[in-house]
């Protein structure tokens, strides 16, 4: 039983993305942001406990990135498909909806590089697709609960389309960014993975949903800083 346990909670995260897509189509957005929160849950455990029971295989390795590419690019576009469809105020500006999907595209760049690139063992090149989702499914929830003047900001056809190109390119940009890997749990080594969680957990706890895009902010700009510091030494 607990050989299949890992693949069984990728399974979940799966099924997540696929309901969440369902959702979404049928304009059911915060719903579809809250499996996506579920799903980073699920794929945060299956990797977990592949580790924790000694039993990761190459069957999960493939699993998880065919589960991570529907929960977490091809759901997400849709929501940003979905968003700039509320946006866009005329008839032939409709094709501007469709760039939305370059976040699938990009995210499938990401997982493939993923899976072959040997650096990405204990840190990834690029912001990882579960982060990208969980920033996206942050902005349909901001517009519901905290409405004007968020909804302004975000339900923006201009804002929303640059918002695709930045998180495209942070997709596959050759960054190092740490990873939330740990391999113990004692202080030592993880210093930068608690600190940061901390921080995140306050954030969290003081704005609510309003603090995923300043923790996804965060998590960019201290792997920046870490990246530089290390290069100097």
């Amino acid at each position: 039983m607990k050989r299949h346990l890992p693949n069984a909670l990728t399974c979940a995260n799966l099924l997540c993305g696929c309901v969440g897509i369902v959702e979404a189509f049928h304009n059911n957005l915060v719903l579809s942001c809250a499996l996506i929160g579920l799903a980073a849950i699920f794929d945060f455990l299956d990797g977990f406990v592949a580790r924790l029971l000694h039993v990761a295989s190459p069957i999960g390795k493939e699993l998880d990135s065919m589960a991570d590419m529907t929960t977490f690019g091809v759901l997400p576009a849709i929501i940003v498909y979905q968003l700039l469809m509320e946006s866009i105020p005329d008839l032939p500006g409709i094709w501007q909806a469709y760039l939305a999907f370059s976040l699938a595209v990009f995210s499938a760049l990401r997982l493939a590089k993923f899976n072959i690139d040997p650096r990405q063992s204990d840190q990834f090149i690029g912001v990882p697709t579960p982060a990208n989702a969980l920033l996206v499914a942050s902005l349909p929830v901001i517009v519901h609960f905290y409405g004007e003047p968020w909804r302004s900001i975000i339900v923006d056809t201009t804002h929303l389309l640059i918002f695709t190109a930045v998180m495209s390119f942070l997709l596959v940009v050759e960054l190092p960014l740490f990873a939330l890997k740990f391999k113990s749990f004692g202080w030592p080594g993880n210093e930068v993975r608690y600190s940061f969680l901390l921080v995140s957990l306050v954030l969290l706890l003081w704005l609510g949903v309003l603090a995923v895009p300043l923790i996804v902010a965060l998590y960019v700009v201290l792997s920046l800083v870490l990246k530089l510091m290390y290069s100097k030494s």
